[in-house]
C-alpha cells in the first residue's frame, strides 16, 4: 500500500472516525453538564431567544462587532471561508463522488482560489494580532499558535497543490495529511466551537431571554 493510499484510506476512515465520535462526546458532555448547572434555563425554553442569539453572533451584529469592526469582519470573513471552502470545492466533490457517490453543488475554480487566499491572509492577520496586540498576546499560548499552523496548513497546501507549485505528489500527500490532522484535533481543542458554537450561544440566549435582556 503507497502513502497515497494510506491517507486516502485507512487514515481518512480513522480521521473522519475520531472527529466524528469526539464531537458526539463533546455535544453529549455540554448537555449533561448545562442540564445539571443551567436547568432554569431549560424550563423557560425558546426558540426566538434561541435562534436571535445565534444570528446575532454568526451575523456580526452585536457590541463585539461595534467596538471591533476590523477584527469583526476578519473573524467572520476567516470562519466563512475556512467552513465554506473545503466543503464546496470542486477537487474535494470529485472525491467524494469517487468514494460514495455523493455529490451536491461545488464552488466556482477561480472564487474557491480566492477565498483559500482569504482564508490563508485572515488567519496571518489573526495571528500578527495575538503577536502584536499586549491584551491578546498575555492571554495567547503557543498551544494557540499551533491550532493556527493546523487550521491554516491545509489551505496553504491545497494552494499550492492546485498551482502545482514544488512537487505535486510531495504537497498533495501533505495536504491530505494536515487535513486529516485537522479533523482528529477539532474535537480536543478549541476548533470544537465551529459547532459547540451553536449549543452555548442557544444556551446564553435562552438564559438572558428568560430575563428579556438581549445577550447580543
Amino acid at each position: 500500500m503507497s502513502l497515497y493510499e494510506l491517507l486516502r484510506g485507512p487514515l481518512l476512515w480513522l480521521a473522519f472516525g475520531v472527529f466524528i465520535g469526539g464531537m458526539v462526546v463533546r455535544v453529549v458532555l455540554f448537555f449533561n453538564l448545562s442540564t445539571k448547572k443551567d436547568k432554569p434555563v431549560y424550563r423557560f425554553f425558546s426558540w426566538k431567544w434561541l435562534w436571535l442569539s445565534i444570528f446575532h453572533w454568526i451575523v456580526p451584529l452585536n457590541q463585539t462587532a461595534k467596538k471591533n469592526p476590523i477584527t469583526t469582519a476578519v473573524g467572520f470573513l476567516f470562519h466563512f471561508c475556512l467552513l465554506v471552502t473545503p466543503l464546496f470545492l470542486l477537487a474535494h466533490g470529485v472525491l467524494w463522488y469517487e468514494s460514495w457517490e455523493i455529490s451536491w453543488w461545488s464552488l466556482p475554480e477561480t472564487l474557491a482560489d480566492y477565498m483559500t487566499l482569504v482564508t490563508i491572509g485572515c488567519g496571518i492577520f489573526l495571528a500578527l494580532r495575538r503577536i502584536f496586540l499586549p491584551y491578546v498576546r498575555v492571554v495567547t499560548t503557543t498551544a494557540d499558535y499551533a491550532l493556527l499552523g493546523v487550521t491554516l496548513a491545509p489551505f496553504v497546501t491545497g494552494y499550492l497543490a492546485y498551482h502545482q507549485y514544488f512537487d505535486y505528489h510531495t504537497v498533495l500527500l501533505l495536504h491530505i495529511f494536515f487535513g486529516e490532522l485537522m479533523l482528529v484535533v477539532i474535537p480536543f481543542t478549541k476548533l470544537s466551537h465551529f459547532l459547540m458554537f451553536f449549543f452555548s450561544r442557544a444556551v446564553t440566549g435562552m438564559e438572558f431571554g428568560r430575563r428579556s435582556a438581549p445577550s447580543w
